[in-house]
């Protein structure tokens, strides 16, 4: 997976980059990929992702009361959907969450993400927190569509509302604001293996911006 570098200077350009969230790839056919990181203030609040109703033993994650993942009609009224969708909305709240934290190694990230999806998250992770990024705001996920091939495998993709997202300085905590353009709204498409536990893990993501499926 490529990194990028986002120096002060060069984050009020890029903007500050509504970094994106979750780590594609690397085949990102907008090519224009960026980090999005979770906020990093002390004060932290339960997420908005669906909660859980199986009897696995859950990472705790929450994240800060400056930042908010918001996963809109994210149910289809199918259990076994439901169950993959949920899964892929607890993935989006642990990558934030990891950034938040600024330690890749958290167990929320392996316990969602598996094979090269996962390696590519926490270099994802430690790129944004050496960069010395954050993001503070809200997201909105939606367009959510679901295929299950099979007992075990299924493929998502949905789409991220990042224009009330902002990219934040970790150390000052200042705020860089950008203008809404297509750019700020994200196509994702991701692969899922349910493991013995049952959990629905993201083995596979990438990203692009701009998507017409995903714009207003």
């Amino acid at each position: 997976m490529k990194r990028r570098s986002l120096p002060v200077a060069a984050a009020l350009a890029a903007t500050a980059a509504l970094l994106l969230t979750a780590c594609g790839s690397g085949d990102d056919s907008s090519k224009d990929n960026d980090k999005i990181a979770g906020a990093d203030t002390g004060d932290t609040k339960t997420s908005a992702s669906p909660s859980a109703t199986d009897a696995a033993s859950r990472p705790q994650i929450t994240l800060p009361n400056d930042l908010s993942d918001t996963f809109e009609s994210w149910k289809t009224g199918d259990a076994t959907q439901d169950a993959v969708l949920a899964d892929v909305a607890r993935r989006v709240d642990a990558t934030n969450y990891a950034i938040a934290e600024g330690n890749a190694e958290l167990p929320a990230l392996s316990f969602y993400y598996s094979g090269t999806a996962l390696a590519d998250a926490k270099d994802w992770v430690q790129s944004i927190v050496k960069d010395g990024y954050s993001i503070t705001g809200a997201n909105r996920y939606y367009n959510a569509k679901i295929d299950v091939f099979g007992s075990s495998s299924a493929g998502v993709v949905y789409c991220e509302d990042q224009s009330k997202a902002y990219a934040k300085n970790r150390k000052s905590n200042k705020v860089y604001k950008t203008a809404v353009t297509n750019k700020s709204y994200v196509l994702y498409t991701s692969r899922l293996e349910k493991n013995k536990q049952g959990i629905w893990q993201t083995t596979k993501l990438t990203s692009q911006r701009g998507h017409k499926s995903c714009t207003p």
